[in-house]
């Protein structure tokens, strides 16, 4: 067909889903895995195979959660404004990790010795919990 260009460059929506993907389930490993962390060294939960349960379960959950934001902030500023929305895409998945550590990791109500205050030992001290 003459007179109709094809473009090989994808739409911002299309690099919304890849971006989502990616920093959404690097957000999910990376909060599974530091809540695993924390619950183990604070003693949290009944044992190790309720826990993995637990984290299994909540794994996709967190994965979809900081994609979604991702794929809308992409698929509308991506293509006026690439840059700033994958600064800010970077930002929320940043943000949204720290909060889901702190909330969900991090156990108010929890008492337990070997974590004062519900923060392990190795919780570095200028991340705010």
């Amino acid at each position: 067909m003459e007179g109709e260009e094809t473009s090989s460059r994808p739409t911002p929506w299309t690099s919304g889903i890849l971006f989502g993907v990616l920093f959404g389930g690097l957000a999910s490993a990376v909060s599974t895995v530091t809540i695993g962390r924390i619950w183990a060294a604070c003693d949290i939960g009944v044992n190790a195979s309720s826990t993995s349960l637990t984290l299994s379960v909540l794994s996709p959950l967190i994965w979809i959660a900081a994609a979604v934001p991702w794929i809308v902030l992409y698929g509308t500023l991506g293509k006026r404004h690439p840059r700033a929305a994958v600064l800010g895409g970077l930002l929320f998945t940043v943000w949204f990790t720290w909060f889901l550590v702190t909330w969900l990791g991090m156990v108010d109500d929890y008492p337990d010795p070997l974590c004062p205050g519900n923060i392990p030992p190795w919780w570095p001290s200028l991340i705010p919990t």
